[in-house]
């Protein structure tokens, strides 16, 4: 700000003036008259002007310090409500990790017993395994039996109404074990299993409300992961000298296919994983239009065997 020096009429001592405020920065000095004796009196502005606190230092400074008293009490108070807090907190996160690791130990037995009937049924596609497909799935249906009673000791992990919270733990192993009842009931019908003979199978309720159950999301992943293993075993079939059942299993993929189209399946893990049905359905046309076009497949008639 812009200063300058006023000369003080009565004394002649200049002052150091603030032109754009106003305020006296200097102290102002005054002569006494009369019975002053000539001693000066130094008259100081007063700081009341420029800072209204300053009218009452000590009523300042008594709530000054009894507000710090007061947050420091408040401070410790907080603190151990945090930490107690925090503490409950933690017993919450390892009673849940004892739960999940339960939750593990028995999935991973699941998952050891879903190998045991993927290598029993793999034996379908060796040539000398197609004889012996009934004795194969009659194999893979003794297995499930052995599924039922992991699963039933799974329900007894965590609580009913949280099956959700826990499913990404099982859902892999869910799908696969879907997909083999799937396989299992293909060789011995010919057709589609449904939703309530997989939870039959492996022991498990269709209904939410009834505990643990076979969400339909993971019953349709299961069904499509056997179109893919259709689509293999049509070609094997080729090399086993069974030139029926390609146009069997094509006529089976395009009905499944067919049935898909009809739900609006957005973008997510089961979308993506029925867009490589479509690629299942060209593999086992071109199968089939390979023995058509050298006169080795061929329509069953009306009536006949297949």
């Amino acid at each position: 700000m812009a200063q300058q020096n006023v000369k003080s009429p009565q004394t002649g001592s200049s002052s150091l003036r603030d032109t754009e405020g106003g305020l006296v920065e200097s102290t102002l000095t005054h002569r006494s008259s009369g019975s002053s004796g000539g001693k000066k009196r130094e008259k100081r502005a007063d700081p009341s002007l420029h800072n209204p606190s300053a009218s009452a230092p000590h009523a300042c400074q008594r709530v000054t310090a009894g507000s710090r008293r007061f947050s420091r009490i408040s401070f410790y108070e907080l603190a151990m409500s945090v930490t107690e807090m925090f503490s409950y907190i933690q017993g919450f996160l390892s009673a849940d990790q004892d739960v999940r690791e339960d939750i593990r130990k028995v999935v991973q037995v699941l998952e050891q017993t879903a190998r045991e009937i993927l290598t029993v049924l793999q034996s379908v596609h060796q040539p000398s395994g197609f004889k012996d497909i009934p004795s194969k799935c009659l194999k893979a249906r003794e297995l499930f039996s052995t599924v039922q009673s992991q699963i039933g000791e799974l329900k007894t992990k965590f609580p009913v109404e949280q099956y959700y919270r826990f499913h990404e733990h099982w859902r892999f192993v869910l799908q696969r074990l879907t997909f083999l009842a799937a396989f299992v009931v293909y060789l011995e019908s010919e057709s589609l299993v449904t939703r309530e003979e997989v939870a039959k199978i492996l022991g498990t309720e269709v209904d939410r409300e009834k505990g643990f159950h076979l969400d339909i999301e993971d019953y349709l992943a299961g069904v499509l992961i056997m179109a893919s293993e259709l689509s293999r075993l049509a070609v094997n079939s080729v090399t086993a000298g069974d030139y029926g059942r390609p146009l069997r299993i094509s006529n089976f993929i395009n009905e499944l296919d067919s049935g898909f189209r009809l739900l609006n399946l957005k973008n997510d893990p089961l979308r993506k994983r029925y867009d490589g049905l479509k690629y299942d359905v060209k593999k086992i046309e071109e199968v089939v239009y390979d023995l058509s076009i050298r006169g080795l497949a061929k329509e069953p008639e009306a009536g006949g065997d297949k």
